[in-house]
């Protein structure tokens, strides 16, 4: 299968994903309790006003109707104004979608290349102490889940032993003149995600340094310091390379708890927010942007693993 044949294909596949998903949100969004017209008006609203605001919101209108009406919305870039607010929902989520791609994207700086460092190092001690030592501390945070990592980290350096950090988001102002609170965010997602590029990047190395291609290299008389960064790291990147950009993936479900627990103004503080309030045009335009970046990602994944496998890069050819 050719790369263009290949993005198409998966294109496809994302778009019946998303429309699933849609389905999936809207019916959801029926279920949830309460009255979303008495959630607008309060509880002190009058049946008249409340039949109004249900005329205006088409909550009478049947189920079916409603998503066709919602969809093709959605197709259009219109996300509908908020129940609560009443302003757009597009200017609503811009700057809450800035905030958690910006927290997306400095944990993956900061995590791809501790976990290749990381991997290496363990790999080219293998069965060593530092090798066992790595293995334990992956696997152990590899297994804890992501509020955990959270909440040890501000016991020990918000609100605990050390008060280095803040613990919440307490300001208004934008995120990037208060770097500090993006320190205990970042480093739970970090913690998230690199024991499994720390672990497959060590399993990769290791079947590359056992390579014949290393071996003769090595007989050859080539500088250890050579095979390593010129030889086996390149030919073990790319393997991880899927693995990582998997990783940034489950970065934007993991998002959601992570930025709940630092009440970071992000989109997953805001789903939460939109649940609690019964916003439902908010709720489900967060959502389905968070769906839209899951397939996206894995979409960049497979083109990832199809670049850096030789093989499969030279197979359409």
């Amino acid at each position: 299968m050719t790369l263009g044949r290949l993005v198409g294909r998966r294109l496809l596949i994302g778009a019946f994903i998303l429309a699933v998903v849609s389905v999936l949100v809207f019916g959801a969004s029926l279920l949830l309790p309460g009255d979303a017209a008495r959630a607008v008006l309060g509880r002190s609203a009058s049946p008249d006003r409340l039949e109004i605001v249900r005329a205006q919101m088409h909550l009478d209108d049947p189920p079916l109707l409603r998503y066709l009406s919602w969809a093709g919305d959605l197709l259009t870039g219109d996300l509908g104004s908020s129940t609560v607010s009443q302003e757009p929902v597009l200017d609503l989520i811009a700057g809450r979608s800035g905030n958690s791609l910006l927290l997306m994207a400095i944990a993956a700086l900061v995590a791809t290349p501790l976990s290749l460092l990381l991997g290496t190092w363990s790999a080219l001690r293998r069965d060593k102490a530092a090798d066992h030592l790595t293995s334990m501390g992956t696997l152990v945070l590899a297994s804890l889940p992501e509020f955990v990592v959270g909440i040890v980290l501000i016991f020990v350096f918000s609100t605990g032993l050390l008060s280095w950090f803040p613990a919440v988001v307490s300001s208004t102002e934008g995120i990037l003149e208060q770097p500090a609170v993006l320190v205990l965010p970042v480093a739970t997602l970090v913690l998230a995600v690199s024991p499994y590029i720390t672990r497959m990047m060590r399993a990769t190395m290791l079947e590359v340094l056992d390579s014949d291609f290393v071996h003769q290299a090595r007989m050859n008389g080539v500088p250890e310091r050579s095979v390593l960064w010129r030889h086996a790291v390149p030919n073990a990147i790319g393997p991880v390379a899927q693995v990582i950009a998997l990783q940034l993936a489950y970065l934007a479900g993991g998002i959601v708890l992570v930025e709940f627990l630092f009440d970071y103004p992000g989109i997953g503080e805001g789903i939460i927010t939109a649940v609690d309030a019964r916003d439902i045009p908010t709720l489900q335009a967060l959502v389905m942007l968070v769906a839209a970046f899951y397939v996206l990602v894995n979409l960049l994944a497979d083109v990832v693993g199809v670049l850096a496998n030789p093989r499969l890069r030279t197979a359409g050819a």
